[in-house]
């Protein structure tokens, strides 16, 4: 970057389980340099830290936590932008508070789920149960807490499973006449990583199978049930200076995009898009 130090690594063995007493080395270090971040791993789990709490004091619980062994989509995307080309400690920060608050909430919710605190049992039995909460009324609702809890995800998921395959069945009686490939068209990896920024940010709004991308010679066109007439977005990338192509009615507004991040800043404009065409 500019000889500065930007990261700091503190590695353990694979064997050792991640701890807040190895953060020690790493408190001290952060703050005498120039580092924002730092990165606690044994090599299979990796912790990243931060700040947020006060300034130049390291935080003792990480705003973003992944396991090689469980990789996915969004971990990837959060991971590029540690890239050295695309490294912008503004971006990262603005997203690191909402990565660690997430992730907190999260846990709140798996322990509330295995095992329900008597708060918790008391407030979702208020609405069903009337009678005296004794120990032995509480310890029923305790395991009726915890099945309804289960239950509750459980039908979400089939609930999901289901919409996605009745949009597969729509997307396939809806669905273009097949489209004869331009010659010479080729699609980057930059248009590939661009897709599926965009796929990321609209997948709460719209079933993700819906969008499609169909590369063009001169830009690269991301649709809804891969139909012309329902445009998402457009990649301008084949060109120095790169546009996205938003569509807030049938006219596209090109604005440009300095790097894939900057996708990010458009979020709400293509969640509004995709929302369009949620019931059509």
């Amino acid at each position: 970057m500019d000889g500065e130090i930007r990261i700091l690594i503190e590695c353990k063995p694979i064997s050792v389980p991640l701890d807040k007493k190895h953060l020690d080395q790493l408190y001290r270090y952060f703050s005498v340099t120039s580092a924002k971040f730092a990165i606690l791993t044994n090599g299979r789990t990796f912790n990243f830290y931060t700040d947020l709490d006060a300034p130049n004091k390291l935080d003792v619980r990480p705003f973003f936590v992944f396991d090689i062994t469980d990789f996915n989509a969004g971990i990837v995307t959060e991971l590029r932008k540690f890239e050295k080309a695309s490294f912008d400690v503004s971006a990262i920060l603005a997203t690191a508070e909402r990565l660690k608050y997430t992730s907190g909430v999260k846990q709140v919710i798996s322990k509330l789920i295995e095992d329900p605190s008597d708060e918790f049992v008391r407030m979702a039995s208020s609405g069903v149960y009337e009678g005296r909460m004794t120990s032995q009324v509480r310890e029923m609702f305790t395991g009726i807490v915890r099945a309804a809890f289960r239950e509750v995800i459980m039908d979400t998921v089939k609930s999901r499973l289901s919409s996605a395959l009745a949009d597969t069945e729509q997307v396939i009686e809806k669905i273009d006449e097949p489209v004869e490939e331009e010659p010479d068209v080729v699609t980057t990896e930059e248009e590939r990583e661009g897709y599926m920024i965009v796929k990321a940010i609209v997948r709460d709004t719209i079933s993700p199978i819906r969008v499609v991308m169909r590369d063009q010679k001169s830009y690269c066109g991301i649709l809804i049930d891969n139909n012309n007439r329902k445009p998402l977005a457009r990649l301008w990338f084949n060109r120095s200076v790169k546009y996205i192509g938003l569509f807030d009615g049938e006219t596209e507004e090109r604005l440009i995009v300095d790097s894939l991040d900057k996708i990010y800043d458009y979020s709400d404009r293509l969640r509004a898009a995709a929302k369009r065409y949620v019931e059509a």
